[in-house]
C-alpha cells in the first residue's frame, strides 16, 4: 500500500504513531517501526536535551527502521529550551521530525540544514496551508475526534480531510478517530495519504502504560471522553474520569471569570504521569480520543499494523470493488 507518505518517509505502511507525552518512548517507537509504520519519540517526555539524545540512541539499538522525534512547542509556566532540543535532534542524525503547537518556522533552518523532513500537526486547513508555506514536507490534519488538543473549530475528519485535500500540495495524514482498517480506507478515500493513531497505539503490549489504563480504554465506548478547558479556548479531549469532571465543574462555576490558576491543581502533567505509571486512572487527567469506542483488545504493534493493512486491502479489493461492479 504505497502512498506519498510511505514514499516520503521510507516506511512500509501509511500508518503513523504520533507524539504522546509520557508514552512516546523507545520501546513503543521501535515496535511501531519494526512493524513497518512510523513512530515518534516524544522529545519533552525526556527531562533534558541530553536525555533525549540518549533515548534516540536507545531506540536505534532496538530497530534499524525509520523513526522520528515529536517536538511540541507550547507556552509553558516553566521555560523550555526548545532550541536545545532542536539541536539535540539535529545532532542525533534523526531525519524525521513531527512538530506540534506553535509554528515550527523559527526552527526550520536548523531542521533543513540537517536534512530533516518535517511533518506539522494542524487542527485547521488554514494552519495546514501555513505549514506548507513555511517549508514543512507534510502535515497531520487533526479533526475534532482526536485526543489532546483538537483546536477550537470543532470540525470532524469527514469534512476536514477533504477540505485539506482541496488546498494542500504536500502529503498529509488524517488524525482523530482512526484505529482500524475502515478508518485507513476512509482516510485514503477522503484525500489523505495515511493515518495517525495515538490512542490505538496506547493500547498495545509495547506501550509503556500501566495495564489498568489500557483496560479502561478497552472497556470504554465512544462516549467516554471529555472536553475540558473550553472556557479558556485551549480545549483538550481527555478520558472521562473523576478529575476531568472536576475540571468541567470548575469551568461551569467560574464561567467568564475563570483563570488558568483555578484549574492548575487538576491539570498537573505529573498527575497524568502517575496515571500511566501506577495505573490509578482517576489520579489525573490523561488524553484519549473518541476512537476508544473502537478499541477492543491489546495486541502487539506488529499484530495491530498487520491486521489494519490486511483488512484494508480486503475492504478495497472486495467491498469497494463490489460497489463499482
Amino acid at each position: 500500500m504505497k502512498t506519498r507518505i510511505t514514499e516520503l518517509f521510507g516506511i512500509e505502511h501509511p500508518i503513523v504513531q504520533g507524539g504522546m507525552q509520557w508514552v512516546g518512548k523507545g520501546e513503543l517507537v521501535a515496535a511501531v517501526a519494526n512493524a513497518g509504520a512510523l513512530g515518534f519519540i516524544t522529545a519533552l517526555t525526556q527531562p533534558t536535551p541530553e536525555d533525549l539524545s540518549k533515548e534516540i540512541a536507545r531506540t536505534r539499538g532496538m530497530t534499524d527502521k525509520p523513526f522520528g522525534v515529536n517536538l511540541t512547542i507550547l507556552p509553558t509556566l516553566k521555560p523550555v529550551p526548545y532550541q536545545e532540543y532542536v539541536d539535540a535532534i539535529a545532532d542525533s542524525g534523526v531525519k524525521i521530525v513531527e512538530t506540534a503547537g506553535r509554528s515550527p518556522e523559527p526552527y526550520m533552518p536548523t531542521f533543513k540544514a540537517a536534512g530533516i523532513k518535517v511533518i506539522h500537526k494542524c487542527t485547521s486547513v488554514r494552519h495546514s496551508v501555513k505549514a506548507e508555506a513555511v517549508g514543512c514536507d507534510a502535515v497531520s490534519v487533526d479533526g475534532f475526534e482526536c485526543a489532546g488538543h483538537p483546536g477550537e473549530d470543532d470540525i470532524p475528519c469527514l469534512i476536514l480531510l477533504p477540505c485539506a485535500a482541496n488546498k494542500l500540495s504536500i502529503p498529509f495524514i488524517g488524525s482523530g478517530g482512526f484505529g482500524d482498517a475502515r478508518g485507513l480506507v476512509a482516510a485514503l478515500a477522503l484525500g489523505a495519504d495515511g493515518i495517525n493513531m495515538g490512542s490505538r497505539f496506547m493500547c498495545t503490549q509495547e506501550a509503556p502504560v500501566h495495564n489498568n489504563v489500557k483496560q479502561a480504554m478497552v472497556d470504554a465506548d465512544e462516549l467516554n471522553t471529555q472536553l475540558m478547558n473550553r472556557t479558556l479556548r485551549n480545549t483538550s479531549r481527555v478520558f472521562k474520569n473523576e478529575v476531568a469532571g472536576q475540571v468541567v465543574a470548575v469551568e461551569r462555576e467560574k464561567g467568564t471569570d475563570l483563570k488558568i490558576e483555578d484549574l492548575a491543581p487538576f491539570l498537573s502533567g505529573q498527575r497524568g504521569k502517575v496515571v500511566f505509571e501506577d495505573g490509578d486512572v482517576d489520579h489525573g487527567v490523561w488524553s484519549a480520543g473518541m476512537v476508544v469506542g473502537l478499541i477492543n483488545d491489546i495486541p502487539t504493534c506488529a499484530e495491530l499494523v498487520s491486521r489494519i493493512v490486511s483488512e484494508a486491502e480486503t475492504i478495497i479489493a472486495e467491498r469497494l470493488a463490489g460497489f463499482a461492479a
